[in-house]
């Protein structure tokens, strides 16, 4: 039976839908855990492909039998530890206190940002370890970039820096964790496993300016409406007191190109190109080769190819975690 309830077509809890800032996806939430790692990663987006793997799910129709699986492919390089960054809270939230920024970097950051030569790390550590038993810093995370002179399909050598959430249930342990890794890289082994349950972030596919029809998915013109040139228009603009256009009335504007957050995906596969290869016989199209480290991620993820993904623990789990046991990966032509 069709659907007879439908008082609008489209979300407006997305509204404005305009173009997102930066292609670095903003990450806020964290998921709380007593453990200390980091919470996140990235890596940049290479293709699809599937997998024949047993279905190990309870309950399932196909429990036991070989299924196929469709997997994006995600090249993660490793990322590298910048700096360490402090929050306190006050009367309007949380804001920056302080920064410790490593001693040693990448010569690529310096294309990115321009760092201070006046202060050490050893000062900055010390300010922040002193703000830490005063209890005035609620919070620590890492800055971390990526690497993406080591990935060959990408064609850029500028790092993308972002903000990584460090989890932990004691302030001074994770500010000792965060000391460890300052200054070092990162990979994606020491962060998430096979079967992890993660949420994947990203910029979406940008497709310009688009009409009603495509960018909100309201139904055409019917009959003689549609003869009089009117198909893929809006029927009704609203009405005529108050004398204005509700930005609630579906319209053209720009489609895509907008973070978005696919929740609940699974980890299938953790791999390494150099010892079991993931590359297709042809090469991903518009992407090339994979030589790092690469996630095969079940389903779809939002992007196009070559595209920033980052991906974090799911702060809403729905299933538990577990390894899919992987029979074949298919190499087969994407081209046909």
């Amino acid at each position: 039976m069709p659907t007879i309830h439908r008082p609008r077509r489209g979300s407006l809890s997305y509204s404005p839908r305009k173009r997102a800032k930066k292609e670095v996806p903003h990450i806020t939430t964290w998921l709380r855990s007593d453990e200390i790692a980091l919470q996140g990663f990235a890596g940049y987006k290479a293709g699809m492909t599937h997998v024949i793997a047993v279905d190990n799910k309870r309950n399932s129709l196909t429990e036991g039998m070989e299924i196929s699986i469709p997997v994006t492919v995600i090249e993660v390089p490793e990322m590298k530890v910048a700096a360490i960054r402090g929050y306190m809270k006050d009367t309007y939230g949380r804001k920056v206190i302080g920064e410790a920024w490593a001693e040693e970097h990448d010569r690529e950051l310096t294309k990115r940002l321009t760092l201070s030569k006046n202060s050490s790390t050893k000062d900055q550590l010390g300010k922040l370890q002193h703000l830490i038993e005063e209890g005035t810093i609620t919070d620590i995370t890492a800055i971390v970039h990526t690497r993406p002179n080591k990935v060959s399909g990408i064609p850029k050598k500028k790092p993308d820096i972002m903000e990584c959430g460090i989890s932990g249930s004691d302030i001074k342990a994770r500010f000792e964790y965060a000391k460890s890794v300052l200054g070092t890289a990162v990979k994606i082994s020491d962060v998430f496993k096979n079967g992890d349950i993660i949420d994947v972030v990203a910029i979406t596919t940008g497709k310009g300016t688009q009409g009603p029809v495509k960018r909100w998915g309201i139904s055409l013109m019917k009959n003689k409406h549609s003869r009089a040139g009117s198909l893929r228009q809006v029927g009704n603009l609203g009405p005529w007191c108050p004398a204005h256009v509700s930005w609630r009335v579906p319209q053209l504007g720009q489609t895509g190109y907008q973070q978005r957050t696919d929740f609940n995906k699974a980890v299938i596969k953790i791999g390494d190109a150099e010892k079991d290869g993931i590359t297709p016989s042809n090469g991903f199209i518009n992407y090339g080769i994979v030589r790092n480290e690469y996630v095969l991620v079940r389903g779809s993820v939002p992007g196009p190819v070559k595209r920033l993904i980052r991906l974090r623990h799911a702060i809403r789990a729905k299933e538990i975690p577990r390894e899919q046991p992987i029979l074949k990966v298919s190499l087969e032509s994407t081209q046909g």
